[in-house]
């Protein structure tokens, strides 16, 4: 039994004409939206003036920022970017992880209609030649450049300066910031706000760069607004009751950054900062911060609850604050592990007396990010639901496997600055390509909704002419391997047999193997009882394996880590297969000889 919650319409129709295309969508009226995002700012600034919008830990504390005090700052910091002088085409890049500073600048530049991009750390952290990050800014042409510390964004800061002498460098512990905080905001900040319509452009959110360099995806008002209402319609409960979230999600991607941030925004909640994230050090900051706060809805990538069951089984107290007021559990990103999924919902039966219904659904940054829901509990990972309201669908066959294509007012109207690959993104009639794959879970009952079927484009054919399902194949690997495989890349183009490269994960290989976590990886990786964990785990895989599409016959260990400059690996930790199979040749070579 589920627990009782106030789920939107999943009533659909589908409509199939004589070409194979299929059109699908929700039956139910997208309702009205607000203008601009900062409308509901104002609206719950007046409101609800003493509502604590936004928190972030100091020491053992919440610093608590109501919707009044932070519409106040925002329009202050507003005054300081005007008296800057922007001219046309000038944009603020903001380098940084989530913080207070971060979201007052971000909220600073939509109150005033500046386009503003947040950049994935990494590209400043932890890339060595910082071409992701050279191509972001060049793209952007910055009047203002912001990261959270000066000592640690140095180099990044350095190049910025260097590509862009006149933009204007502004560090969150610099007391500059402060004198910014204090401008005073004069008329000319309402006056500007008044200005913004519906394409206007919100942000530039780029994507994770798994087939080249990163992309710049449009955010307009419209599309934010448009998708924020979507979802609460998937979700009523967000609206009846304003929502209180803890969430580590960077928002530099359109899951933290568009979903939790402008779902709390828009509906009036309450957002806890987690300085958290699924690492081994950092899963301890989430699970204190858990202790303490009670989410309406929790949402994380699949690492992120599997590092959090241990803490939950072996934690009485930590449990019941968790579930206690919790309606939905949220994964995207990547499949779900059934067996994380089966102990997330037999760990909410043994401390409230009821599963917690586990919600997904498909997306993309192009679309804002949410396409489509499987909002209703008995759901299974891989389950991606019916489409959202006002969201158009166009199922298109391809070879044969079907693409899922959108048209809707959150889709983006393209990328920044790149006419080719906007050009390409979209079809004739004006759908978005996803390059996603799916199929009906029942033909005859489409309001059974979608199950993923891969990607259109990572899809192989062995030497014998069989096609090789990665999506589905990849996700198989990854449950059935879970904790000791952390990712997989699969080969066997135009060879006899499917091959498997593995890159492990090394915490749990020192567990296993009884090993400090000092030790290592490589040690671990070869460690005699982790061989015979895998040995063990490809046998089993051979043994429940229908055909050769299905069947990984070799696997060999990757003892390097991906990288990022090579683009192996993007900087939401998921891997590029195809720059894995370039830069590791001699690994295939090895499997097929």
């Amino acid at each position: 039994m589920y627990k009782e919650v106030a789920f939107g319409s999943t009533k659909t129709y589908k409509k199939a004409f004589e070409n194979g295309v299929i059109h699908f969508g929700n039956q139910e009226v997208l309702e009205d939206f607000p203008k601009k995002l900062t409308d509901r700012l104002i609206h719950w600034a007046y409101t609800n003036p003493d509502k604590t919008f936004i928190a972030v830990k100091e020491q053992e504390n919440w610093k608590e920022y109501s919707y009044s005090e932070t519409l106040q700052k925002a329009k202050n910091i507003a005054q300081y970017l005007l008296n800057l002088g922007f001219k046309e085409g000038e944009t603020i890049v903001i380098l940084s992880e989530n913080s207070i500073e971060h979201a007052l600048l971000s909220l600073a530049a939509l109150y005033i209609g500046i386009p503003y991009t947040p950049v994935s750390p990494p590209y400043s952290l932890v890339s060595n030649d910082f071409g992701k990050l050279k191509h972001c800014l060049e793209l952007m042409t910055p009047k203002v450049v912001f990261a959270q510390n000066k000592n640690l964004y140095e180099k990044a800061l350095v190049l910025s300066k260097e590509i862009f002498p006149n933009a204007e460098i502004i560090t969150a512990d610099d007391i500059q910031f402060h004198e910014i905080l204090q401008t005073k905001a004069t008329d000319q900040v309402d006056k500007a706000n008044e200005l913004i319509n519906q394409d206007t452009v919100a942000k530039i959110l780029f994507t994770s760069g798994s087939t080249g360099l990163p992309k710049g995806v449009i955010n307009t008002h419209k599309m934010w607004c448009a998708n924020l209402q979507q979802i609460t319609q998937v979700f009523p409960f967000m609206k009846s009751e304003p929502p209180v979230f803890i969430d580590w999600l960077p928002w530099n991607h359109t899951f933290g950054g568009n979903h939790n941030f402008g779902l709390t925004l828009y509906n009036g909640g309450t957002l806890y900062m987690d300085e958290g994230k699924p690492t081994a050090k950092g899963i301890e900051t989430t699970v204190e911060n858990l202790r303490k706060i009670s989410p309406t809805a929790y949402f994380n990538v699949p690492k992120g609850f599997e590092m959090l069951i241990p803490y939950l089984e072996n934690d009485e107290e930590l449990r019941k604050t968790f579930f206690k007021n919790l309606n939905i559990l949220f994964y995207a990103g990547a499949s779900l592990a059934q067996p994380v999924w089966n102990k997330l919902e037999e760990l909410a039966v043994q401390t409230i007396g009821v599963k917690i219904p586990i919600i997904t659904g498909l997306g993309c940054t192009e679309s804002g990010p949410s396409a489509m829901f499987a909002n209703w509990g008995c759901s299974f990972s891989g389950l991606l639901g019916v489409p959202v309201a006002g969201m158009n669908v166009k199922l298109v066959p391809d070879g044969d496997k079907t693409e899922v294509r959108y048209k809707a007012p959150n889709v983006t109207p393209g990328y920044w600055r790149n006419q080719e690959e906007t050009a390409k993104a979209f079809d004739e009639e004006g759908y978005y390509r996803t390059g996603d794959a799916v199929k009906f879970l029942d033909e005859a009952n489409p309001d059974k909704g979608l199950v993923f079927d891969g990607r259109i484009a990572e899809d192989f054919k062995l030497s014998t002419g069989t096609w090789v399902n990665v999506g589905v194949l990849k996700a198989k690997v990854l449950s059935s391997g879970s904790p000791i495989i952390q990712d997989v890349v699969l080969t066997g183009l135009d060879k006899e047999f499917v091959g498997a490269i593995l890159f492990l994960n090394p915490d749990s290989c020192k567990k296993l193997a009884g090993l400090s976590l000092d030790v290592n990886n490589n040690e671990a990786f070869q460690n005699e009882v982790v061989i015979d964990f895998l040995n063990q785990w490809q046998r089993e895989f051979s043994k429940n394996a229908t055909g050769s599409s299905t069947n990984i016959k070799k696997y060999i260990i990757a003892l390097e880590p991906p990288s990022i400059d090579l683009g192996e690996i993007t900087d939401k930790g998921s891997l590029n297969q195809r720059a894995v199979l370039k830069h590791r040749a001699a690994l295939v070579d090895r499997m097929y000889d």
